[in-house]
């Protein structure tokens, strides 16, 4: 059995905590032989090997039955960068227990324990998904509205340091004035109307005009001002940070996808530069 999870890239500006789309980088689980314990194969980094690692204790968490198996574990999703690392072990995990227990969970099912595991769903939810998901997470209960992302490039810029989600809320405020949350929600309704429209100019300009979190975000983030700059010179519909960063997303038509690109890479910045697609079918169990 093979688990296939796509990497995702959310918030895309205003849409905080509730926004996210699947993105062409993948994890990659294939289930082997059953055995007396567990044990993940994999290269990475001090990640645990054994019922200990997020796949196992994930897939544990949601049907302590099951029986260990050996497990290949591999990912070309870079770890706290903003794509979602985490959020794809855990759809992976509840796909394992779900496969291996028989429990027949729906994709809906899925998403509601993955959001609990989570704590927001915009990363768990087009992982499971693909394509564009907006989502909410209130009292406890799970709302999703799947659609199809307009046709665009992305390009990342992916840094070689690490941004770990916790030290990315620090600087953020603990409130808002009424007034400045209206103002915050409204500009993610039009970046949504916009992007639900295909209008990628309207959106473009909504995502960078996000006031929930961008802003006290970028500071953390070197690369993010010369990467906007050089974007937008060459006609990117925007720039923004990829889930809590530091991965930098660029939005562009598709005839500016080679010179954004090789502008990136021209700026000589510490990182990888790569052409994403979006991803349309999220979770794939074969």
């Amino acid at each position: 059995m093979k688990i296939t999870v796509p990497a995702t890239s959310a918030n895309l500006g205003p849409g905080f905590d509730s926004v996210g789309i699947a993105v062409s980088k993948y994890l990659t689980i294939e289930v082997l032989e059953p055995s007396e314990k567990w044990e993940v194969l994999h290269d990475l980094d001090g990640v645990p090997n054994d019922e200990n690692n997020l796949l196992i204790a994930t897939a544990l968490s949601v049907c302590s039955e099951l029986r260990p198996h050996r497990v290949k574990m591999v990912s070309d999703v870079p770890l706290a960068r903003g794509l979602g690392s985490s959020s794809s072990v855990i759809v992976a995990g509840i796909a394992l227990a779900n496969e291996l227990g028989q429990l027949h969970l729906s994709k809906e099912e899925m998403l509601a324990i993955a959001t609990k595991e989570e704590g927001h769903p915009d990363n768990v939810a087009p992982a499971i998904f693909g394509q564009l998901v907006v989502s909410s997470y209130v009292d406890g209960k799970v709302s999703h509205v799947v659609a199809k992302f307009p046709e665009t490039a992305l390009i990342a810029f992916i840094p070689n340091y690490e941004l770990k989600t916790s030290d990315s809320r620090r600087v953020l405020p603990s409130e808002f004035a009424y007034k400045e949350a209206v103002s915050a929600s409204s500009i993610a309704n039009v970046a949504l109307a916009a992007l639900l429209t295909g209008d990628l100019v309207t959106a473009g300009k909504a995502i960078e005009a996000d006031l929930f979190h961008e802003r006290f975000r970028q500071q953390l983030v070197k690369e993010f001002a010369p990467i906007k700059a050089a974007a937008h010179e060459l006609g990117a519909y925007a720039t923004y940070l990829s889930g809590a960063g530091p991965t930098i997303m660029v939005l562009a038509p598709k005839d500016k996808e080679t010179a954004i690109f090789e502008c990136l890479i021209a700026l000589q910045l510490d990182g990888e530069v790569v052409s994403l697609n979006i991803d349309p079918q999220g979770l794939v169990i074969e």
